[in-house]
């Protein structure tokens, strides 16, 4: 009994010293990065719409789809102009 707790308190001594003289770590030091430019988008190109010809009352009247067309075309056209997002 006494052998084995005379083993036990050495390597408890022995555990304890070797904590003690090891290298300690040291924290890694803090990268301060500077926040990313904002990142802005070009200007879509100007579209340049010439009308067709007309060729009789049919081409004068729009259809309800090509009205609803076009008038969401220039909602998002004038939203483009402010910078806002258009209107659905």
């Amino acid at each position: 009994m006494k052998k084995s707790s005379s083993v036990l308190l050495a390597s408890l001594i022995a555990a304890a010293a070797l904590v003690a003289c090891g290298k300690k770590e040291e924290a890694a030091p803090v990268v301060v990065t500077p926040p990313p430019a904002p990142v802005t988008e070009p200007a879509p190109p100007a579209v340049v719409v010439t009308p067709a010809p007309s060729t009789g009352s049919a081409a004068t009247t729009p259809s309800p789809a090509a009205s609803s067309a076009l008038d969401a075309a220039n909602a998002a056209t004038e939203a483009a102009k402010k910078n806002e997002a258009p209107k659905q």
